[in-house]
This record gives structure tokens, sequence and C-alpha cells, in this order.
């Protein structure tokens, strides 16, 4: 219910399937990603304490992307950083994906709709390099 989608070493993405449930907490990337994706179930009553963030200056250097299915079937290929085709998987209504290094395509395999979260500002031109792979809309 949780894969790991990596190519030679490095972490290309994660995906959660609608179907994942654990008690608690689970914090799905390491602390030093600059997009953090966590689960939580908790039982009524329990309680997070009030708080407030403080402001941190943060140094992001790639931008990572979480993906929301909130209704149909998508196909993501995804690439290596060299640009390479190193495989591709299907998500659904529910599942979560972060996209996390490498290159991303997406095929609409149904009538979708998605919601995504990323850091800003956005840098228009400058924040990403858009290229053909070999099985890009296929």
């Amino acid at each position: 219910m949780i894969e790991r989608i990596v190519d030679k070493g490095q972490l290309i993405a994660i995906i959660i399937r609608a179907e994942f449930q654990k008690d608690g907490i689970e914090f799905f990337t390491p602390n030093e990603f600059s997009q953090q994706l966590a689960y939580m179930n908790h039982p009524p009553g329990h309680r997070i304490t009030p708080h407030t963030h403080n402001r941190v200056d943060r140094n992001v250097q790639n931008t990572l992307e979480t993906l929301f299915i909130r209704k149909g079937e998508v196909k993501i290929d995804f690439y290596s950083e060299k640009r390479e085709h190193i495989g591709d998987r299907i998500v659904k209504t529910g599942d979560v994906v972060l996209l996390a290094s490498g290159g991303h395509g997406f095929t609409m395999l149904q009538q979708s709709e998605m919601i995504e979260v990323k850091q800003g500002p956005y840098a228009g031109d400058k924040d990403k390099i858009r290229f053909e792979g070999p099985k890009y809309g296929q």
C-alpha cells in the first residue's frame, strides 16, 4: 500500500494507496526533504495541541510535488534525472503521490481530478524543463 519508486538509490516517488491505513502518525519523507508528507489516523477525542509555526529560513534546491488524486485514473511515467524512462504506475481515486526527484509525465486514463501541492513561489519557465520521453503519452 506504500510504494517507493527508486532509481540507482535515488528516491523518485512515493505512492500512498487509498487503502493504506494504520493507527497514529507516519512520516513517509526523510527529515531533510523540503516537503514533508505524513499520514495521520487518530481516534475520537485525540487532541493535537494548538500551535503556530516559527519563521524558519529554508533553502529549497529541488521542487517536490504532492498529488492528491481526487477522482479518476492516471498513468504516471517516471524518468531518471537523465530523462531515461524507468517505469510507470497507475494511480486512482484516493491515492497520494509525492514526486521527489527525476522526471514525470501524466496520461489521464479516465476523467481525472488532481490537487497539486509544491513549493513556491512559482519560477515560470525556470521551474521546469519539458522533454519527450520514449513512452510519454502512450
